[in-house]
């Protein structure tokens, strides 16, 4: 286990600023106490016994994985933990806004694997170094649990070509895979722990593999930009304002949730949905799973 990068006064050292960009990626970096990761984890285990057959319109995994922060005040609060945000802060700059949560699950035992791939691939958003993603653990991310693999200095090519697999084992909507072979000795395992962090770049070249482990992988993912990052591809997209201000109008704004999968909320969850799918889907010869 690697110790957790220091902060200066609570934001990113220049020194660990110059490694983000130079490596494309930075870890392991504090994000919540590990009490915090804990009750947080245990939030989130009580919510899948509570609403998993609660009759929701869409199976609960969808709301997991996608765009969590709109249905679930915890991942709201961990969105905008002003500590993660005073982290963010050193990559974005003052006015942060959240494109997307999602809670990330490998189950133990499991052969699911995420490809390597370029996250900005299918997402339609320009300004691409507008855009930082924050992987906080909540509970341990090992090579035998599947932590991610990063590609270092990956992020300085622009999308590469990428093919849909639809594969039944991989986590990703498409089963996207970057179309360049990437060796073992270019990856660089991130192992991070309960509380820890890792940021990465739109461009990074990642994936991860099973989780071989007798525990769950439990992740929230959190997707932040800069308010001049605008979407291309879509009619309409959604970001939730994190700090600062909002001077471009790019996204239409929406407030954190009160309680857990609130009628307005779910109403609102599924106009974001069906906008963001056409876009994340588009071009795609057939659907699957949670953009379907």
């Amino acid at each position: 286990m690697l110790d957790t990068r220091p902060l200066a006064n609570g934001s990113l050292a220049p020194s660990d600023r110059q490694s983000y960009w130079e490596d494309g990626f930075l870890f392991p970096l504090p994000a919540l106490d590990p009490a915090t990761a804990r009750a947080c984890r245990a939030e989130l285990e009580q919510i899948e016994a509570d609403w998993l057959d609660a009759g929701l319109p869409q199976p609960l995994n969808t709301y997991k994985r996608i765009n969590a922060h709109v249905v679930m005040p915890l991942a709201s609060r961990i969105a905008l933990d002003p500590g993660i945000l005073d982290v963010i802060e050193g990559v974005l700059g003052p006015d942060i806004l959240v494109f997307s949560t999602e809670f990330f699950i490998k189950e133990p035992h499991t052969t699911q694997i995420v490809s390597m791939h370029q996250d900005l691939t299918y997402w339609g958003l320009d300004a691409v170094d507008g855009l930082v993603t924050s992987w906080v653990a909540l509970s341990p991310a090992t090579p035998a649990s599947g932590c991610m693999d990063f590609v270092r200095g990956s992020h300085k090519n622009a999308i590469l070509p990428h093919e849909d697999t639809f594969d039944d084992n991989n986590l990703l909507s498409r089963g996207q895979e970057v179309r360049v072979d990437v060796a073992d000795e270019d990856k660089v395992a991130i192992e991070i722990h309960p509380g820890q962090m890792s940021l990465h770049h739109g461009l990074t070249i990642h994936g991860s593999g099973p989780n071989v482990s007798h525990d769950r992988r439990i992740a929230a993912v959190v997707r932040y930009m800069r308010p001049d990052v605008a979407q291309q591809v879509g009619a309409r997209d959604y970001a939730m304002l994190a700090r600062g201000e909002d001077r471009y109008g790019n996204f239409i704004l929406i407030d954190p949730p009160k309680a857990n999968f609130a009628p307005d909320a779910l109403a609102l969850y599924e106009e974001i949905r069906q906008a963001q799918a056409e876009v994340m889907m588009a071009g795609a010869k057939k659907r699957k799973g949670l953009y379907a």
